[in-house]
């Protein structure tokens, strides 16, 4: 019709044309890139010369996300159960593979089932390492048996070390991330704590609680620039949760997996690491499955 505007043109009431509402939007979104989008490389360089704490760190996930870190340059701390020579010689391992990074390691025994234990490793991560900056909440363990075999200490056991361990740990760590308004804390959840399976009343409900955790630590700490996030791994090969796994469970597990397979602990570490860098600073109360399409 002749009484319509052209394409581009300025419409009728002062309002902008749909030619120039594009251009400006464009030039709008050109302008907020390049001001607020942080460089690709400053994403990984900014955490160089930080400090990381991870509980559990000695084997599986927890050793992983530890070489991770230390390979990007982070100075870590870990903490490890003292159960006999095993375990620590797992610890003596992890350090010697850390050797010949140019970062700095912490690491003793403390049980984050006890909340003075917890906050002294926090304390002294600190002033070991100069700083605290990242918390992976990793410790756990599993304790499986139908609900009504279980026993008191196997439901305690797994709530104290899974669950309490967490809020102990982060309690300890938040006086210092909001201090200096800056912080990451990435929780280690699992696919059992958004699906259950049988024998695994009390992992499944830690997990589930690490989540909910998740949510009202990020809500609580967002205001200080403290991201809150979860990861939730499906079954992973080389833990000491999947040591005990009945190899048929792991067969299913494989099976239902639309990948077709088991995860590494380098699966979840790289993204405990993204998360942990500023490639994710506006993530928070997020969970993130890493389980090959397990819960598909």
């Amino acid at each position: 019709m002749s009484g319509s505007p052209r394409r581009g043109a300025r419409a009728s009431h002062g309002q902008p044309g749909i030619g120039e509402a594009t251009g400006a939007l464009e030039k709008l979104l050109s302008r907020v890139e390049t001001e607020t989008a942080p460089e690709a490389e400053a994403r990984t360089e900014s955490l160089r010369g930080r400090v990381a704490v991870v509980t559990g760190g000695s084997s599986g996930i927890g050793r992983a996300t530890v070489a991770a870190f230390a390979e990007t340059g982070l100075h870590v701390a870990f903490n490890y159960l003292d159960t006999g020579e095993e375990s620590r010689r797992m610890v003596e391992e992890t350090c010697e593979m850390l050797q010949g990074r140019d970062v700095r390691v912490f690491a003793r025994a403390a049980d984050v089932r006890e909340p003075g234990e917890a906050a002294a490793f926090i304390g002294q991560a600190h002033d070991r390492l100069g700083g605290l900056h990242i918390l992976v909440n990793n410790a756990g363990i599993g304790r499986d048996r139908a609900l009504w075999r279980m026993s008191d200490e196997e439901w305690r056991s797994v709530v104290e070390t899974n669950l309490s361990g967490a809020f102990y740990c982060t309690r300890a760590a938040a006086p210092y991330m909001r201090a200096q308004e800056f912080g990451k804390i990435v929780n280690v959840s699992s696919v059992h704590g958004l699906s259950s399976e049988f024998g695994l009343a009390n992992y499944c409900s830690t997990k589930a609680g690490l989540i909910g955790f998740t949510r009202s630590a990020a809500l609580e700490l967002g205001s200080s620039n403290v991201n809150v996030n979860a990861v939730a791994p499906g079954y992973i090969r080389t833990t000491q949760l999947t040591e005990r796994v009945p190899a048929e469970i792991l067969d299913r597990a494989r099976e239902r997996s639309v990948l077709g397979r088991l995860g590494d602990p380098q699966d979840v570490a790289s993204v405990i690491l993204f998360l942990c860098s500023e490639a994710s600073r506006h993530i928070t109360g997020a969970v993130i499955p890493v389980d090959g399409g397990y819960l598909i």
